[in-house]
Protein backbone atom coordinates (compact mmCIF):
# COMPACT_ATOMS: atom_id res chain seq x y z
CA UNK A 1 0.00 0.00 0.00
CA UNK A 2 1.04 3.54 -0.84
CA UNK A 3 2.45 4.93 2.23
CA UNK A 4 0.78 8.38 3.29
CA UNK A 5 3.05 11.51 2.54
CA UNK A 6 3.60 14.02 5.52
CA UNK A 7 1.85 16.97 4.95
CA UNK A 8 4.91 18.92 6.54
CA UNK A 9 6.79 18.99 3.98
CA UNK A 10 4.35 20.97 1.39
CA UNK A 11 3.54 23.08 4.24
CA UNK A 12 7.65 24.16 4.24
CA UNK A 13 7.36 24.02 0.40
CA UNK A 14 4.85 27.07 0.06
CA UNK A 15 5.77 28.99 3.00
CA UNK A 16 9.16 29.26 2.25
CA UNK A 17 8.36 29.94 -1.48
CA UNK A 18 6.05 32.46 0.06
CA UNK A 19 8.79 34.11 1.87
CA UNK A 20 11.20 34.22 -0.90
CA UNK A 21 8.22 35.50 -2.91
CA UNK A 22 8.12 38.36 -0.26
CA UNK A 23 11.17 39.59 0.07
CA UNK A 24 12.25 39.42 -3.80
CA UNK A 25 8.93 41.03 -5.40
CA UNK A 26 6.84 42.66 -2.15
CA UNK A 27 9.71 44.19 -0.90
CA UNK A 28 8.72 42.31 2.62
CA UNK A 29 10.48 44.62 5.60
CA UNK A 30 12.75 41.12 6.89
CA UNK A 31 16.20 41.41 7.07
CA UNK A 32 18.04 38.21 5.95
CA UNK A 33 19.83 38.25 9.30
CA UNK A 34 16.84 38.50 11.73
CA UNK A 35 15.01 35.77 9.20
CA UNK A 36 18.28 33.69 9.36
CA UNK A 37 18.20 34.17 13.16
CA UNK A 38 14.40 33.31 13.98
CA UNK A 39 14.89 29.65 12.08
CA UNK A 40 18.37 29.24 13.83
CA UNK A 41 16.11 29.79 17.25
CA UNK A 42 13.42 28.06 16.94
CA UNK A 43 15.83 25.13 15.69
CA UNK A 44 17.92 25.20 18.15
CA UNK A 45 14.77 25.53 21.03
CA UNK A 46 13.28 22.05 19.34
CA UNK A 47 16.81 20.42 19.69
CA UNK A 48 17.17 20.82 23.27
CA UNK A 49 13.34 20.48 24.50
CA UNK A 50 13.97 16.94 22.16
CA UNK A 51 16.72 15.92 23.49
CA UNK A 52 15.42 16.60 27.52
CA UNK A 53 12.26 14.61 26.64
CA UNK A 54 14.44 11.70 25.33
CA UNK A 55 13.38 11.86 21.40
CA UNK A 56 16.37 9.64 19.71
CA UNK A 57 17.35 11.57 16.31
CA UNK A 58 16.24 15.12 15.76
CA UNK A 59 12.82 16.59 13.41
CA UNK A 60 13.30 19.76 12.19
CA UNK A 61 9.68 19.98 10.38
CA UNK A 62 7.47 21.49 12.74
CA UNK A 63 10.26 23.90 14.16
CA UNK A 64 10.71 25.14 10.60
CA UNK A 65 6.85 25.79 9.89
CA UNK A 66 6.81 27.19 13.11
CA UNK A 67 10.20 29.62 12.28
CA UNK A 68 9.04 30.63 8.84
CA UNK A 69 5.95 31.61 9.82
CA UNK A 70 7.45 33.89 12.25
CA UNK A 71 9.36 35.31 9.65
CA UNK A 72 6.31 36.27 7.62
CA UNK A 73 4.48 37.57 10.19
CA UNK A 74 6.72 38.70 13.34
CA UNK A 75 7.68 42.44 13.56
CA UNK A 76 10.10 43.29 16.94
CA UNK A 77 12.29 46.40 17.57
CA UNK A 78 15.28 44.63 18.32
CA UNK A 79 16.24 41.08 17.49
CA UNK A 80 16.20 39.97 21.31
CA UNK A 81 12.87 40.36 21.23
CA UNK A 82 12.83 38.32 18.02
CA UNK A 83 14.56 35.75 19.52
CA UNK A 84 12.61 35.18 22.80
CA UNK A 85 9.39 34.81 20.28
CA UNK A 86 10.91 31.94 18.72
CA UNK A 87 11.83 30.46 21.88
CA UNK A 88 8.63 30.65 23.47
CA UNK A 89 7.00 29.50 20.39
CA UNK A 90 8.41 26.42 19.92
CA UNK A 91 8.48 25.73 24.37
CA UNK A 92 5.20 26.08 24.53
CA UNK A 93 4.61 22.86 22.31
CA UNK A 94 6.47 21.02 25.06
CA UNK A 95 5.90 22.90 27.88
CA UNK A 96 1.82 23.34 27.46
CA UNK A 97 0.08 19.75 26.97
CA UNK A 98 -3.08 17.88 27.81
CA UNK A 99 -2.95 14.50 27.32
CA UNK A 100 0.08 14.05 25.38
CA UNK A 101 -0.53 17.11 22.71
CA UNK A 102 0.10 20.50 22.63
CA UNK A 103 -2.83 23.40 23.49
CA UNK A 104 -1.77 25.94 21.72
CA UNK A 105 -0.76 27.00 18.02
CA UNK A 106 2.75 27.51 18.82
CA UNK A 107 3.03 30.31 16.43
CA UNK A 108 -0.43 32.01 17.31
CA UNK A 109 1.01 31.45 21.30
CA UNK A 110 4.20 33.07 21.04
CA UNK A 111 3.19 36.15 18.53
CA UNK A 112 0.04 36.79 21.09
CA UNK A 113 1.88 36.53 24.85
CA UNK A 114 4.78 38.40 23.36
CA UNK A 115 2.43 41.39 21.56
CA UNK A 116 0.57 41.29 25.19
CA UNK A 117 3.71 41.35 27.21
CA UNK A 118 5.39 44.26 24.99
CA UNK A 119 4.99 46.63 22.29
CA UNK A 120 8.21 46.68 20.66
CA UNK A 121 6.37 42.97 18.79
CA UNK A 122 3.76 43.50 16.45
CA UNK A 123 1.80 41.98 13.39
CA UNK A 124 1.43 43.89 10.66
CA UNK A 125 -1.65 42.28 8.51
CA UNK A 126 -1.27 44.89 5.82
CA UNK A 127 2.09 44.27 4.44
CA UNK A 128 1.37 42.27 1.59
CA UNK A 129 -1.47 44.72 -0.14
CA UNK A 130 -4.47 43.95 -2.04
CA UNK A 131 -2.71 41.92 -4.86
CA UNK A 132 -6.01 39.96 -5.99
CA UNK A 133 -3.25 37.42 -8.21
CA UNK A 134 -1.08 36.47 -5.01
CA UNK A 135 -4.06 35.93 -2.42
CA UNK A 136 -5.43 34.25 -4.81
CA UNK A 137 -2.02 31.92 -5.89
CA UNK A 138 -1.70 31.90 -2.18
CA UNK A 139 -5.11 30.57 -1.18
CA UNK A 140 -4.60 27.41 -4.04
CA UNK A 141 -1.49 26.78 -2.18
CA UNK A 142 -2.52 26.65 1.66
CA UNK A 143 -5.81 24.93 -0.23
CA UNK A 144 -3.20 22.13 -1.24
CA UNK A 145 -1.12 21.81 2.07
CA UNK A 146 -4.60 21.63 3.92
CA UNK A 147 -6.27 18.95 1.92
CA UNK A 148 -3.20 16.85 2.53
CA UNK A 149 -3.07 17.56 6.25
CA UNK A 150 -6.76 16.09 6.47
CA UNK A 151 -7.97 19.99 8.07
CA UNK A 152 -9.62 21.63 4.79
CA UNK A 153 -12.82 21.58 6.30
CA UNK A 154 -12.09 23.95 9.87
CA UNK A 155 -10.05 26.56 6.60
CA UNK A 156 -13.21 26.71 5.09
CA UNK A 157 -15.35 26.95 8.03
CA UNK A 158 -13.24 29.80 9.58
CA UNK A 159 -12.85 31.73 5.79
CA UNK A 160 -17.13 31.38 5.18
CA UNK A 161 -18.04 32.47 8.84
CA UNK A 162 -15.21 35.35 8.45
CA UNK A 163 -15.93 36.63 4.87
CA UNK A 164 -20.16 36.55 6.43
CA UNK A 165 -19.20 38.30 9.83
CA UNK A 166 -17.43 41.33 7.24
CA UNK A 167 -20.13 41.64 4.69
CA UNK A 168 -22.95 40.95 7.45
CA UNK A 169 -21.19 43.84 9.27
CA UNK A 170 -20.85 45.98 5.95
CA UNK A 171 -24.65 45.80 4.91
CA UNK A 172 -25.53 46.49 8.66
CA UNK A 173 -23.56 49.57 9.00
CA UNK A 174 -24.30 50.78 5.43
CA UNK A 175 -20.81 50.39 4.38
CA UNK A 176 -19.71 49.96 0.28
CA UNK A 177 -18.73 46.65 -0.29
CA UNK A 178 -15.00 47.75 -1.03
CA UNK A 179 -14.62 47.83 2.24
CA UNK A 180 -15.19 44.02 3.26
CA UNK A 181 -13.34 43.12 0.41
CA UNK A 182 -10.56 45.04 1.20
CA UNK A 183 -10.61 43.55 4.46
CA UNK A 184 -10.55 39.55 3.09
CA UNK A 185 -7.44 40.49 0.65
CA UNK A 186 -4.69 40.20 3.55
CA UNK A 187 -1.76 37.74 3.23
CA UNK A 188 -1.57 37.61 6.99
CA UNK A 189 -5.76 36.39 6.85
CA UNK A 190 -5.08 33.49 4.55
CA UNK A 191 -1.44 32.00 5.94
CA UNK A 192 -3.77 31.94 9.35
CA UNK A 193 -6.55 30.10 8.05
CA UNK A 194 -4.76 27.52 5.73
CA UNK A 195 -1.51 27.54 8.11
CA UNK A 196 -2.44 28.45 11.49
CA UNK A 197 -5.87 27.50 12.51
CA UNK A 198 -5.40 24.02 10.13
CA UNK A 199 -3.00 22.66 12.30
CA UNK A 200 -4.28 19.19 12.58
CA UNK A 201 -2.32 19.00 16.39
CA UNK A 202 -4.45 21.96 17.81
CA UNK A 203 -7.69 21.31 16.12
CA UNK A 204 -10.65 18.98 17.35
CA UNK A 205 -10.38 15.40 16.28
CA UNK A 206 -13.73 15.73 14.75
CA UNK A 207 -15.65 17.62 11.58
CA UNK A 208 -18.33 18.48 14.11
CA UNK A 209 -15.97 19.74 16.50
CA UNK A 210 -14.01 21.63 13.62
CA UNK A 211 -16.61 23.33 12.15
CA UNK A 212 -17.91 24.97 15.69
CA UNK A 213 -14.34 25.43 16.53
CA UNK A 214 -13.83 27.85 13.36
CA UNK A 215 -17.37 29.66 13.93
CA UNK A 216 -16.53 30.16 17.25
CA UNK A 217 -12.87 31.60 16.57
CA UNK A 218 -14.18 33.79 13.52
CA UNK A 219 -17.38 35.37 16.04
CA UNK A 220 -14.70 36.25 19.27
CA UNK A 221 -12.36 37.18 16.37
CA UNK A 222 -14.93 39.85 15.07
CA UNK A 223 -15.93 40.49 18.28
CA UNK A 224 -12.30 41.32 19.72
CA UNK A 225 -11.61 43.60 16.48
CA UNK A 226 -14.70 45.71 15.77
CA UNK A 227 -16.24 45.28 19.32
CA UNK A 228 -13.04 46.03 21.42
CA UNK A 229 -11.35 47.46 18.30
CA UNK A 230 -8.24 45.42 18.99
CA UNK A 231 -6.14 44.66 15.95
CA UNK A 232 -5.45 41.08 15.06
CA UNK A 233 -8.70 40.11 16.23
CA UNK A 234 -8.18 36.20 14.60
CA UNK A 235 -4.97 35.75 16.39
CA UNK A 236 -6.49 37.18 19.54
CA UNK A 237 -9.84 34.78 18.92
CA UNK A 238 -7.57 31.38 18.57
CA UNK A 239 -5.17 31.27 21.47
CA UNK A 240 -8.10 32.20 23.41
CA UNK A 241 -10.59 29.32 22.00
CA UNK A 242 -7.62 27.05 22.24
CA UNK A 243 -7.98 25.39 25.75
CA UNK A 244 -11.78 24.34 24.65
CA UNK A 245 -10.76 21.92 22.12
CA UNK A 246 -10.12 19.17 24.69
CA UNK A 247 -13.75 19.60 25.87
CA UNK A 248 -15.17 19.66 22.28
CA UNK A 249 -13.12 16.42 21.94
CA UNK A 250 -14.44 15.13 24.95
CA UNK A 251 -18.40 16.00 23.59
CA UNK A 252 -17.44 15.31 20.09
CA UNK A 253 -14.96 12.68 20.08
CA UNK A 254 -13.13 11.92 16.82
CA UNK A 255 -10.25 9.95 15.82
CA UNK A 256 -6.33 11.43 16.98
CA UNK A 257 -4.77 12.69 14.34
CA UNK A 258 -0.67 11.85 14.49
CA UNK A 259 1.90 12.99 12.04
CA UNK A 260 3.78 10.35 9.85
CA UNK A 261 7.08 9.91 11.46
CA UNK A 262 9.75 7.29 12.06
CA UNK A 263 9.37 5.50 15.33
CA UNK A 264 13.53 6.37 15.81
CA UNK A 265 11.94 10.19 16.73
CA UNK A 266 9.60 9.13 19.35
CA UNK A 267 10.41 9.70 22.65
CA UNK A 268 11.52 6.39 24.58
CA UNK A 269 8.53 3.91 25.29
CA UNK A 270 6.67 5.55 22.82
CA UNK A 271 5.57 4.91 19.01
CA UNK A 272 4.09 7.28 16.13
CA UNK A 273 1.05 5.23 14.72
CA UNK A 274 0.12 6.59 11.05
CA UNK A 275 -3.87 7.78 10.90
CA UNK A 276 -6.05 7.26 9.34
CA UNK A 277 -5.58 3.38 9.59
CA UNK A 278 -5.45 1.53 6.48
CA UNK A 279 -9.19 0.18 5.21
CA UNK A 280 -9.97 -3.10 5.62
CA UNK A 281 -10.59 -5.38 3.09
CA UNK A 282 -14.30 -6.09 2.38
CA UNK A 283 -14.91 -9.61 3.19
CA UNK A 284 -16.00 -10.56 -0.53
CA UNK A 285 -12.31 -9.99 -1.72
CA UNK A 286 -10.43 -11.42 1.34
CA UNK A 287 -12.50 -14.93 1.13
CA UNK A 288 -11.03 -17.66 -0.32
CA UNK A 289 -13.00 -19.14 -3.45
Amino acid sequence: MRSRRDPRHYQIVVLAALLAYGVLALDFQIEPGRASLVLATTLATQFVFERMRGVRGFDPRSALISGLSLCLLLRAAAWPWAAATAVLTIASKFLIRVRGRHVFNPTNFGLCVMMAASDRVWVSPGQWGSVALFAFALACLGGIVVNRAARADVTGALLGSWVALLFGRAAWLGDPWSIPLRQIQSGALLVFAFFMISDPKTTPASRPGRLLFAANVALLGAAIEFGLYRPHGLLWALVLCAPWVPLLDRWLPGPAYRWPASPTLAPKGESHVPLPHPRPVPARLSAGP
